[in-house]
């Protein structure tokens, strides 16, 4: 799946959990977070911490792979 914004990342959050058989309270409990944080994230709110995002993807057992090579990166005038 390719996620291209924060909408694509919640809909790969929601889709796992329901998969998993977990209800958002359970994947909140268990990420330690709450249950808003939880929604907000599977609603594809652009402003989600991302760290907190990435620990609810861990739980989840989602793993993100970056295919990137140093020649695309754009890097500022020394």
């Amino acid at each position: 799946m390719r996620i291209l914004n924060a909408s694509d990342f919640g809909e790969l959050i929601k889709t796992t959990r329901k998969k998993s058989g977990l209800t958002q309270a359970q994947l909140a409990a268990s990420s330690g977070l709450g249950e808003r944080f939880v929604r907000e994230l599977e609603k594809g709110k652009p402003s989600c911490q991302l760290e907190k995002a990435l620990l609810v993807a861990k739980m989840l057992g989602i793993k993100f792979e970056v295919n990137i090579s140093l020649d695309q990166v754009d890097r500022p005038h020394e």
